[in-house]
């Protein structure tokens, strides 16, 4: 059989265009699955051992959550500090679960391997572009036990 690189090059070509989405097809997916897209931390509060603490975010720390079909990564700094590795700088991520308003990470990834491995589930609000996660994180060994609540907004 002879090599016809016209045919080869009508077949990728047919090939791509099959492989790639329209976007009708991705707004139809985020609607399906409002979680995914790329969300702003705006505010928190911890609740250990029945005492509230609310943790506002100064304008000088960022922290956004990117979440698409199948894993999730938070990347938090900030922003006014030296340009060197005396940065801080605080990443994650992994594979999630949705499973109606249940809303489970499961963190593959981070600095501290003490926290690797674990689930991690909150229930999910939606408000327009707003998202509200609450849940509870605990890490047996490390006195890492409370309830989180945080808010996010949609970024565009």
């Amino acid at each position: 059989m002879k090599f016809k690189p016209l045919a080869f090059l009508s077949l990728s070509a047919i090939a791509f265009l099959i492989a790639c989405k329209n976007p009708a097809e991705k707004k139809q997916q985020t609607a399906a699955n409002p979680i995914i897209g790329t969300w702003q931390l705006v505010s928190g509060a911890t609740i250990t051992k029945g005492q509230s603490q609310a943790n506002s975010y100064p304008k000088d720390q960022q922290m956004i959550k990117i979440i698409n079909d199948t894993h999730f990564a938070f990347l938090n700094h900030i922003m006014n500090t030296a340009k060197d590795s005396s940065n801080k700088f605080d990443a994650g991520g992994g594979r999630y679960t949705l499973k109606g308003d249940q809303y489970t990470e499961h963190l593959d990834y981070y600095k501290d391997k003490a926290w690797e491995g674990k689930p991690f589930t909150f229930t999910l609000t939606f408000s327009g572009d707003t998202l509200i996660q609450k849940g509870i994180e605990k890490v047996e060994g490390t006195g890492i036990d409370r309830v989180v609540i945080e808010k996010y907004l949609k970024v565009k």
